[in-house]
């Protein structure tokens, strides 16, 4: 057949590929038992179709082609283990695409699968990188980011924890209803990293990825219909649909980035808005002593979205919602989202003091760059461009480097 992307069919199947790769990654591994196996078969799927289908053309079931040709590179590694030959191999060649599926209410393969990784039998830092590296389909650097920790050292946390598998012989298979919610949280923090990666890309010539972000979204809403009275599932859907709402106004035709402040909010998506604020309040009166951490984020975004304008911004309610949002979820990060908010409230002296207050963010590009842009506020130009340049070196996606790189020419022309 002819390929459907002459003139660019090397990137545009790439693109399909890993997209599609991500669930027959969760297929494999529900089918296989192992991540091990199932990503050594599903990367021996990739190469082939990378190298077969910008000729051939990409079949009419991607995924299919995908599935079944891992799949029988599955049985061929079996097989190849003197030990696990002939009663599994056999196994492999039985089943059928859903005879091995427990019943369960979780019907989605992604959502079941990053359920069955978020095992309350290892650490949830392990739970979430694993369940980001396997299913989310980031890239170990890409995890490290998410979770602010060197590639290196993520590299050995996934070792660590497949070992651990390994070792406690613990089962990847569905978890019964019962266990679901013990899981929440993972699977929670691990959809709420994946729509960052998308919402802001961390590296790369796109400010966003719409596979990852629409991903996110789809997995968050049937996680809120699977369990509408968790607040935390209402809450991390609402937040997702709030940032989200802005995604045509974040961009100029060009690709830069648009700041908050200068964002045409006339095309932001009042429809999402609306939906977000509403499962808002679901999720607050749900949580009437104690709130949850994703509510209290989705109430900020509200803030922003149900504002006219950024000068009609309510930033002392902002500012005391991150103050409760401390008592629940106190991080480095938070504390630097919160101390942006007092920039704007304050002054960007008081704002500034809060910020060099933070530890554990050295080499997180968002401290050094708010550093940066604090200090511009105040006049002080050469710190200003030393805390840019480091923000720059920290590694970030193009257009947020072009936007921190025009504020650099913006005070070398002051000077």
């Amino acid at each position: 057949m002819t390929s459907a992307f002459a003139g660019n069919a090397g990137d545009a199947v790439a693109l399909l590929v890993r997209e599609e790769g991500t669930r027959v990654l969760a297929t494999l591994i529900r089918v296989t038992g192992s991540v091990d196996l199932a990503e050594d078969a599903v990367q021996d799927a990739v190469v082939r179709a990378l190298d077969t289908w910008p000729h051939d053309g990409v079949p009419p079931n991607p995924r299919g082609w995908l599935t079944l040709t891992a799949r029988r590179r599955a049985i061929d590694l079996l097989r190849r283990e003197a030990r696990r030959t002939g009663k599994e191999a056999e196994a492999m060649y039985l089943r059928g695409d859903d005879a091995d599926v427990p019943e369960s209410v979780v019907r989605d393969d992604l959502l079941r699968l990053l359920f069955t990784c978020c095992h309350p039998s290892l650490a949830m830092d392990a739970q979430v990188a694993l369940a980001l590296r396997t299913l989310g389909g980031l890239s170990t650097a890409e995890v490290g980011r998410a979770l602010l920790v060197s590639e290196a050292t993520m590299a050995k946390r996934l070792t660590r924890a497949k070992h651990k598998i390994a070792r406690a012989g613990i089962p990847y298979r569905v978890p019964p209803d019962r266990e679901l919610p013990n899981r929440v949280a993972g699977v929670a923090a691990t959809l709420y990293l994946i729509f960052n990666e998308g919402y802001a890309a961390g590296e790369g010539e796109d400010l966003v990825r719409r596979s990852l972000t629409d991903e996110a979204i789809r997995l968050a809403r049937l996680l809120a219909d699977l369990m509408p009275d968790e607040p935390a599932a209402l809450g991390l859907l609402a937040l997702m649909l709030l940032q989200d709402s802005r995604q045509h106004s974040r961009r100029t035709l060009e690709g830069d980035l648009v700041l908050l402040a200068d964002q045409d909010r006339s095309h932001w998506d009042r429809t999402r808005i609306g939906e977000g604020v509403r499962l808002v309040g679901d999720g607050l009166r749900r949580t009437p002593t104690r709130p949850d951490p994703y509510v209290v984020q989705a109430a900020i975004a509200s803030c922003h979205a149900l504002a006219p304008s950024y000068a009609a911004t309510d930033w002392a309610a902002i500012v005391s919602w991150y103050d409760v949002l401390l008592t629940v979820h106190d991080t480095p990060v938070v504390r630097l989202n919160r101390a942006a908010a007092v920039a704007e409230l304050d002054g960007p002296a008081v704002a500034l003091a809060l910020v060099d207050e933070i530890d554990g963010l050295a080499d997180y590009p968002w401290w050094h760059a708010t550093r940066g842009e604090l200090l511009r506020r105040l006049g002080w130009t050469a710190d200003a461009r030393a805390a840019y340049r480091r923000a720059l070196q920290c590694g970030m996606s193009r257009p947020q480097a072009r936007h921190l790189e025009r504020r650099l020419a913006e005070l070398s022309a002051r000077s």
